[in-house]
């Protein structure tokens, strides 16, 4: 599956799902209204693909992305659209993004609340997933990847501690926990 590769996939304008801290839907507002000031708590989800060899994907935003520009991130992370499914969301920007379609498992959700500079924040309660794919299998969205690849867990793991801030505060988070809680579901 190939999407195209510079397809407008989002927009400020799409009603993002508010929840509470218990997950459940309070209404709606348009993403960047979601996403000013301290932001306000929607829905949201983050997918990372491995390949057969262990290694993780990862992708470098674009630099017109609001929040954290350019900055590396786990394979996709996006918001399910008012009256969308989280895990149909998950799929539907996986093969926008990076022209993939591949079974997910899902880990966990948690709340998280990052501020980015002094221009927004990300307040989200995101849904984790993981799937598997190779390199040969992707094609990357221009409008939304400037940069990917397989990174080994040695290399993420160096690079992180080496230089943090160029990585997306959620991805970081979510990296320390699929390893302490989900180490089983990556053989495979």
């Amino acid at each position: 599956m190939s999407s195209a590769l510079n397809e407008v996939v989002s927009s400020d304008l799409e009603e993002l799902i508010l929840v509470n801290s218990q997950d459940e839907n309070v209404g709606t507002r348009p993403k960047r209204e979601c996403h000013l000031g301290q932001g306000e708590l929607h829905r949201a989800f983050s997918v990372f693909i491995f390949n057969a060899a262990g290694e993780v994907l990862l992708q470098q935003r674009t630099a017109q992305k609001f929040l954290w520009p350019l900055y590396w991130s786990n394979a996709c992370c996006s918001h399910p659209r008012a009256g969308e499914d989280s895990e149909d969301a998950a799929h539907r920007r996986l093969a926008q993004e990076l022209g993939i379609s591949v079974p997910l498992t899902y880990l966990y959700k948690f709340e998280y609340h990052a501020q980015y500079q002094n221009i927004g924040s990300e307040h989200e309660l995101c849904w984790v997933w993981i799937g598997f794919a190779e390199a040969k299998d992707i094609s990357p969205n221009s409008n939304e990847v400037a940069n990917w690849r397989f990174f080994s867990r040695e290399e993420l793991g160096n690079e992180l501690s080496q230089n943090p801030d160029s990585y997306t505060p959620w991805m970081k988070m979510e990296w320390e926990r699929i390893f302490k809680d989900h180490q089983d579901l990556l053989n495979r």
